[in-house]
């Protein structure tokens, strides 16, 4: 999967999925993809990922209290 990184503008292949879909973990291990040679693996703070229309990562990704404001605790 492909996300923008905020800081560089900079398309991010996210590596590892399970750790986007991971409210608990806030970094997740990306790839830039800049210029013609493949980059090294490092990681990104979740924080700084959108995605490349600008949307913002979903809450349930994020926060792990997602559900703890629309009350349904349980």
């Amino acid at each position: 999967m492909f996300l923008k990184d905020t800081q560089t503008d900079h398309l991010v292949e996210v590596l590892d999925l399970c750790a986007l879909f991971d409210p608990l973990q806030p970094v997740v291990t990306g790839r830039i993809h800049a210029g013609e040679e493949m980059q090294d693996p490092t990681s990104f703070n979740k924080s700084d990922l959108i995605f490349p229309s600008g949307e913002r990562l979903p809450r349930y990704w994020v926060d792990v209290h997602y559900r703890d404001a629309a009350g349904t605790i349980g």
